[in-house]
């Protein structure tokens, strides 16, 4: 069975079409011109810190401690599509909570010079348990949900897929 990771989140908000997609391990075109300007963003920005934590079903783009307290980061090329982004650092959070770790996080990006500080509250955790649930179900589909067009399709990785 595929894990739910901080990826599939993220695209959940995105298109959930995707998310069935990514979970079949069908991926997207990897030359695709905006996944290699979002790696290059991720491996320039934030030199100092330290990057790619990676563990069970989480990778953490940059993993701060300040006062003692340590802040999870998420690096995002723009600030498009903040809502997948906060909730993909909230399911970070959440997994950590799980595991007896307190952090808080960031949402960070570079180009834009914009930081939103993000909290895992309650309600933020019953919404992460329920998306949760509802990509288990996505993932457990036997064919990737309807094409739905949105604004994100154009730039999207997976658009010949979709459109042919």
């Amino acid at each position: 069975m595929v894990k739910v990771t901080g990826t599939l989140v993220w695209y959940y908000f995105i298109c959930k079409r995707e998310v069935w997609l990514m979970a079949k391990e069908l991926n997207p075109f990897e030359e695709f011109d905006l996944l290699e300007i979002g790696r290059l963003i991720h491996e320039e920005g934030y030199a100092r810190s330290k990057k790619e934590v990676e563990f069970q079903n989480i990778k953490i783009d940059v993993l701060l401690k300040r006062n003692g307290k340590i802040i999870v980061a998420e690096v995002k090329k723009s600030s498009r599509a903040m809502k997948s982004a906060r909730m993909q650092l909230l399911f970070y959070l959440y997994k950590l909570k799980q595991m007896g770790v307190s952090a808080k996080g960031e949402l960070l990006v570079p180009k834009e010079k914009k930081r939103e500080k993000v909290e895992l509250t309650e309600e933020a955790e019953g919404e992460i348990r329920n998306v949760i649930e509802d990509i288990k179900r996505i993932i457990s589909m036997p064919v990737p949900p309807e094409f739905k067009k949105s604004r994100y399709c154009n730039k999207c990785a997976y658009k010949d897929f979709c459109f042919s």
